[in-house]
């Protein structure tokens, strides 16, 4: 299945879910409720996020569409479950690395394996590494490697499932320029995203025709 590119609530809520099932399985699958305040919590997020009930359940719709998310029933409050592994067609650690990238923004693989702790315990960074380089080379890649910032001793992670590399533009800077290898990741990045948006652009395209009993052109 080709994910189109998610927003940044849909990407929150993705995650949350992720989250909570390792983290606090006895309430999960998530009910609305509990999901937006997993969404807007202060810790452990970054950025910070403030939905309301009404946006996170509309994310959960565009993620219901996708297959990335699963209504449940047989209860008298709506509850939901993912599907992120399947959907996306990732195993269970690079499932863990995203989230954690989706939940807490770019990091690196030390940092990563310290984070993801509670969703996949990493034997060694270099395993951590491994999962991280597969994301990248895949097509479309699903995560980037920033370039690395000055000072810092090792580079930062960022996820691509929103179609842009958040907050590599501060890492670029502080480097004083981009060498020819993170050119091209970044190039081959921004045609997955346009390729992706495109993709989205047709299906949106399809289903306004249909609603409007409209065949083919």
């Amino acid at each position: 299945m080709s994910l189109r590119i998610l927003s940044a609530l849909e990407a929150r809520v993705l995650a949350v879910l992720v989250e909570k099932q390792h983290t606090v399985p006895d309430s999960y699958p998530m009910s609305l409720n509990s999901l937006t305040l997993g969404c807007n919590q202060k810790t452990a997020r970054d950025p910070v996020m403030n939905a309301s009930e009404n946006e996170v359940l509309r994310a959960l719709d565009e993620l219901r569409g996708m297959d990335l998310v699963n209504r449940v029933s047989g209860s008298r409050v709506e509850r939901y479950e993912h599907n992120f592994r399947r959907g996306a067609n990732v195993p269970g650690q690079a499932e863990a690395l995203l989230t954690t990238l989706m939940l807490r923004g770019p990091q690196t693989a030390a940092e990563l394996r310290s984070n993801c702790e509670r969703l996949h315990r990493f034997a060694d960074i270099s395993s951590v590494e491994g999962f991280l380089e597969e994301l990248a080379e895949r097509q479309p890649p699903l995560a980037l490697k920033l370039a690395k910032a000055s000072g810092a001793r090792e580079a930062r992670w960022a996820h691509l499932l929103c179609g842009e590399v958040i907050a590599a533009e501060p890492a670029l800077a502080a480097a004083g320029g981009v060498d020819r290898d993170d050119e091209i990741l970044q190039l081959r990045a921004e045609q997955a995203r346009q390729a992706a948006e495109i993709e989205q652009l047709k299906a949106q395209l399809e289903r306004i025709r249909s609603e409007l009993g409209m065949g083919e052109a």
